[in-house]
């Protein structure tokens, strides 16, 4: 079977299952949404990248694998058109994710229509043909483990963690959060909606540490971050845990994670 043809079947039976489901009104189904690229047709992804799409409040951002995008976007019923002149950073990578990151770029000034079924998106071209096919990203937290990678120190700043210190967070399913602060061990209650995560006072162990000489200071700027957080968001192997302002309290990476 040809890569055109299998392509053309697959598209057929994911419009298939959307014919069962109302049409979407204007941008709803999109708006709120976060998605992970699993295929470009034609094309292999490069190991262990992840290409995201967020759609929220009229704006799309991600990452193309690389760099960081973000724009504008228009949706209505299942027409879908994306800023043609995007916003990115200006990192350097290796030459197979700069590739596939073009590709994907590309795809997306060709995207004139979309599908969802069976938690999928399918972007397609004005004729139809698909560009790029994506799954819903989960944004649940209980059962998942982190690693601090950056602390709001209260100063208006986020810090890097200190050499030779671990700091972790568990989610588990009976709405708690646990893990080391660097030094003692904590445990606190955790509310998490669709909109908001609140996280309450944290019991900690009474542990002295003295190495490194600020590792004590950090862990305090560390739990007094965690009682401000409001809001957090899952890409792509990252966890940021933000204030009600928008400003970053903790970010985090998945436990195992490079």
């Amino acid at each position: 079977m040809s890569v055109r043809i299998f392509y053309a079947l697959l598209i057929s039976a994911l419009l298939a299952a959307c014919s069962t489901m109302p049409p979407p009104d204007k941008s709803a189904a999109l708006d709120g949404t976060e998605w992970v690229l699993t295929t470009l047709p034609g094309r292999t992804l490069v190991a262990g990248s992840f290409v995201t799409l967020r759609f929220e409040d009229g704006r799309v951002s991600g990452t193309d694998g690389c760099n960081r995008y973000s724009g504008a976007y228009t949706a209505s019923e299942l027409q879908l058109q994306f800023d043609s002149s995007m916003a990115t950073t200006m990192m350097a990578c290796t030459d197979p994710l700069m590739e596939q990151a073009s590709v994907f770029t590309a795809a997306l000034a060709q995207v004139r229509s979309y599908r969802i079924a069976a938690g999928q998106l399918l972007l397609l071209s004005e004729d139809d043909v698909l560009l790029a096919n994506l799954k819903r990203q989960d944004q649940a937290l209980a059962g998942t483990a982190w690693q601090v990678t950056g602390i709001n120190n209260g100063r208006e700043a986020v810090v890097g963690v200190l050499a030779d210190t671990i700091l972790t967070m568990k989610f588990s399913g009976d709405g708690k959060i646990s893990g080391s602060a660097g030094c003692n061990n904590y445990v606190a209650n955790y509310t998490l909606t669709a909109a908001a995560l609140e996280i309450g006072p944290a019991a900690v162990t009474r542990k002295m540490c003295s190495n490194p000489a600020t590792v004590m200071e950090q862990e305090q700027q560390f739990l007094k971050a965690l009682e401000t957080v409001a809001t957090a968001q899952q890409e792509a192997g990252r966890l940021e845990l933000r204030t009600t302002g928008g400003a970053l309290a903790v970010s985090l990476v998945r436990a195992g994670a490079e």
